[in-house]
């Protein structure tokens, strides 16, 4: 079938374009894609991942599946998980999901775009208006949820939940420090919400960010200087907001590579500084910063199991205890995915999300 989708070219440009969905294969789920988040991911995608559909968080509904297909069926409302585990490996074996060493997936031959076959970025390509993905990647949706909200937790939201709950381990009463208060900060201080953080601090440059962190849970905010290198005087503020100490944990979550190092200023000795944006280029870090018995852990994904972390995310959401509506700021037609963009990297957004329809 034919299907409007946002494409990268491969030199940095992408634009909307009509692209071809075939039929799901044996172990495959087609999906009427109604909603996708726009991540800063997808940005990264464009400058270096070459001719792709674009899109990696996703919501929408089975179209049709294929032989052998045995937990969806036509009609189901799902959302996509782009850690997509075959159950088999070392590490699915060992409970690490995220860390998938045979991540099913579907052949680029599954997709055409001017008549030559095109990948999907992360093997889902959620920035399209239908996809074929494994079925492993499709978590069924079983509360009432608005598309664009649930959307979001498949990537942002769960990243920045899971880092909480699966890494850290946050426990009640303890303090956490959240660097950045985008859409993966709000869901760390969110996350540190629901496990009954004591001190909840949030720390960025945008004072409008720092009003939604409040909204979000955050107890208290701080509000740094550009020119504060390394945050070493926004982590002195938060450090008298933790008697003097430094607090039980600290979240980096800028996405600004020479700050991938930041949380450990922010640490009592003996806590814990969770890297949670992925910082993947070369940086120079002062190693006096590990001192004393800090623990520095770089996760994938919040350590994600789909379907047992989506579901429980999704309960949250039906219970009232975790604010997805209040995160998708706007929505905009996939024709608009230019604005989308620029109103993600200018930081206007909490959440930006594409709608299909």
């Amino acid at each position: 079938m034919r299907a409007r989708a946002v494409v990268a070219d491969g030199k940095g440009g992408y634009s909307v374009e009509d692209v071809e969905v075939g039929d799901p294969a044996a172990g495959e789920v087609q999906v009427d894609m109604k909603a996708s988040g726009v991540c800063h991911t997808d940005d990264k995608f464009v400058q270096r991942a070459g001719v792709q559909i674009l899109g990696h968080e996703g919501a929408g509904v089975v179209r049709r599946v294929g032989p052998g297909v045995t937990r969806l069926v036509p009609g189901d409302r799902v959302l996509l998980n782009w850690a997509i585990p075959c159950g088999r490996c070392f590490q699915c074996g060992r409970g690490a999901e995220n860390l998938c060493e045979s991540q099913p997936s579907v052949p680029p031959e599954r997709f055409r775009w001017k008549g030559k076959p095109i990948r999907t970025a992360f093997g889902l390509g959620t920035m399209s208006a239908c996809t074929v993905v494994p079925e492993a990647a499709a978590v069924k949706i079983d509360v009432e949820i608005p598309f664009a909200s649930a959307c979001i937790l498949g990537c942002g939201v769960m990243t920045g939940f899971g880092s909480v709950h699966n890494v850290a381990r946050v426990k009640s009463g303890e303090s956490v420090a959240v660097l950045g208060t985008g859409g993966v900060g709000l869901s760390v201080i969110q996350g540190a919400r629901i496990a009954e953080a004591g001190r909840i601090i949030g720390v960025d440059v945008n004072p409008a960010r720092l009003e939604m962190a409040r909204a979000f849970g955050a107890t208290h905010a701080i509000l740094a200087d550009r020119k504060d290198e390394g945050l070493l005087g926004a982590a002195e503020e938060a450090k008298k907001l933790t008697g003097g100490r430094g607090a039980d944990y600290a979240f980096e979550c800028t996405s600004v590579p020479a700050l991938c190092a930041a949380p450990l200023s922010f640490v009592r000795n003996g806590g814990m500084a969770i890297q949670v944006s992925g910082t993947e280029q070369p940086v120079t870090v002062n190693f006096e910063l590990f001192e004393w018995d800090k623990v520095y852990v770089n996760p994938l994904y919040g350590k994600c199991r789909p379907q047992v972390d989506m579901p429980r995310l999704l309960a949250l959401y039906r219970e009232g205890a975790l604010k997805l509506d209040e995160m998708v700021t706007r929505t905009y037609p996939i024709d608009d995915v230019r604005r989308a963009f620029e109103d993600m990297l200018a930081g206007r957004n909490a959440k930006g999300v594409l709608v299909m329809d």
